[in-house]
């Protein structure tokens, strides 16, 4: 069990969770919040993740992205913890149970609308599980070609956050894009992390990260941007609130000194072990930002 939990990733959860928890205060915001709602979304949120994280695994053994030489954060499969067969069960089984509750969550959510919309999010569930597993498995996986980082910007930004809103409300507010882009713009974060970390193992493996393609100088560069891009579209949604901002709303200004922290963090880390605790912080203060942010739009 324990190389299964660690298979799983549990410090990745926080920022899977995150775009669930900005959609669901954003919703709450407007009188607009369902518990049933909420939990399923948690539910196939968590699955999609942990196939994700599985299929990680896999692919890269496979591939030989992750081998012998991988020293920091070393992954189950590689290490013949859990065998290849095992892991294919497995992502198969988290494949049917993340189908389960997404269907689920959308027969809740959208019982009371059309037919075209209840197609519509059936159709970016599916895209969802294809992509958690194509990201390193398959023939040509879309995450060796530095197409990660788009793929995370859609589904842990714009389609987490804007989707659960439409779940909870079954309307559209276009002001939401600046939340959900910095929930995605912050994700992204976290892979580049990961990504600048295995920056010389994946350049010997053919792995095209976008870290592989800037090099570890130019990398840093594109994580300040990031950071500072995702946080500026939090500052301008609360400068042009349609309801006006009031200073509860800027409680979330406490995270910057921790982004901050882990942006300086990055840029100054060598080595693998040096880089590699930063991807839990960045994902524990992207949840922090979204708790900060969100309970300032119920308060």
């Amino acid at each position: 069990m324990k190389n299964w939990i660690s298979a799983a990733r549990p410090r990745t959860l926080p920022l899977a969770l995150a775009s669930i928890l900005m959609g669901s205060f954003l919703a709450a915001g407007h009188d607009a919040f369902s518990w049933k709602i909420f939990w399923l979304a948690v539910l196939t949120t968590t699955f999609l993740q942990v196939l994700s994280n599985f299929a990680n695994d896999y692919g890269d053994t496979v591939s030989g992205v992750d081998n012998a030489d991988r020293k920091v954060a070393t992954r189950a499969v590689q290490t013949g913890a859990i065998t290849r067969e095992q892991m294919r069960n497995a992502i198969i089984l988290m494949s049917v149970l993340s189908f389960i509750a997404g269907s689920w969550l959308i027969v809740e959510g959208l019982s009371n609308t059309s037919f075209k919309t209840i197609l519509s999010f059936f159709g970016l569930g599916i895209l969802a599980i294809i992509a958690s597993i194509t990201y390193t498995v398959g023939k040509k996986p879309y995450g060796y070609m530095g197409l990660g980082d788009i793929s995370v910007l859609i589904f842990f930004g714009w389609v987490g956050v804007m989707g659960t809103y439409f779940l909870h409300t079954h309307q559209f507010d276009w002001y939401n894009f600046l939340p959900a882009t910095s929930c995605g713009l912050f994700a992204v974060g976290v892979l580049n992390i990961n990504n600048i970390r295995d920056i010389e193992s994946d350049t010997k493996t053919g792995k095209n990260s976008i870290p592989v393609r800037l090099g570890k100088d130019k990398a840093v560069i594109y994580h300040w941007i990031l950071l500072i891009t995702g946080f500026l579209c939090a500052v301008v949604y609360t400068s042009i609130m349609p309801e006006g901002s009031h200073w509860i709303h800027w409680i979330f200004l406490i995270t910057l000194p921790l982004l901050i922290k882990i942006g300086r963090g990055v840029a100054e880390g060598q080595t693998p072990a040096q880089i590699d605790p930063f991807l839990k912080r960045m994902a524990l203060t992207t949840l922090l930002f979204v708790i900060t942010f969100g309970l300032s739009q119920i308060l």
